[in-house]
């Protein structure tokens, strides 16, 4: 292993303090790429806008070779999904001229960050709000990825074709009445494709946002896996488990 590679693999999966600011710093870097995405998708294509794209999208790309350069089996990386969402958000990037139509796909990378085990593990150890509100916030999470996402997807299938889809904002509109059963129908999506894509809205969104309302309105438990049978959640003062009746030790900070 050279001394770069290792050098990234500290930094990508270490523990260090370094490795931890590192990471913190490519957690702010996507959510500033986020706000840049959501903002320039409703805007007219425009030069800084492109060299915005193309120097976000080489910083991407960067990363995204880092990550294959660090992992101790590149080729098994291309089973997971979050790499092909790299991978999107890469060609979404790095391909100006078509950015009004898959602009919105690139927010897929969020789910990689998400995902990822050192730094899911550093948020629950640094953050008592995530820890308390880790399944929301990968539940609202998930549910925005989605929204953007179909709205992606609704735009570049139907803006040439479809004269009520003029613009973005069209297409977020169309996929947020449809996820929500509202149905205004003053934009509908035509044919056989158009419908399917409007049943497949429906259907996933509907399921996203009910279980967003489920971990929102659900009594807090606390994530400590029981030793004896591996169950995850407990109430906060549990003493024993209540699955098996194995006896817990949940860590308590206690009252101020």
């Amino acid at each position: 292993m050279t001394m770069s590679t290792a050098t990234l693999r500290e930094l990508y999966e270490g523990n260090t303090r370094g490795a931890h600011r590192f990471r913190y710093a490519l957690l702010v870097f996507d959510v500033a790429t986020i706000a840049f995405v959501v903002v320039t998708s409703f805007l007219p294509l425009s030069p800084w806008i492109v060299a915005c794209d193309l120097a976000v999208g080489l910083c991407v790309l960067l990363d995204f070779a880092a990550r294959l350069l660090v992992s101790r089996a590149p080729l098994r990386e291309f089973r997971h999904l979050s790499t092909w969402a790299d991978l999107v958000a890469v060609a979404s990037f790095l391909a100006p001229v078509v950015v009004e139509g898959i602009g919105f796909l690139r927010i897929l990378r969020t789910l990689r960050l998400l995902r990822t085990y050192h730094l899911l593990e550093r948020l629950r150890k640094d953050s008592d709000l995530f820890r308390r509100n880790e399944d929301a916030i990968l539940a609202a999470t998930n549910l925005m990825v989605f929204v953007f996402v179909m709205t992606g997807i609704v735009y570049a299938t139907q803006h040439n074709a479809n004269p009520a889809m003029r613009t973005p904002v069209d297409a977020l509109y169309f996929t947020v009445t449809s996820l929500t059963t509202t149905g205004y129908g003053d934009i509908t999506l035509p044919g056989t494709t158009g419908r399917l894509l409007s049943v497949f809205v429906m259907i996933c969104g509907v399921t996203l946002f009910f279980r967003l309302a489920q971990v929102v309105f659900r009594s807090y438990k606390v994530r400590f896996p029981c030793d004896a049978c591996g169950l995850q959640r407990h109430e906060p003062d549990a003493v024993h488990c209540k699955a098996c009746g194995h006896l817990l030790n949940i860590p308590d900070e206690g009252a101020y």
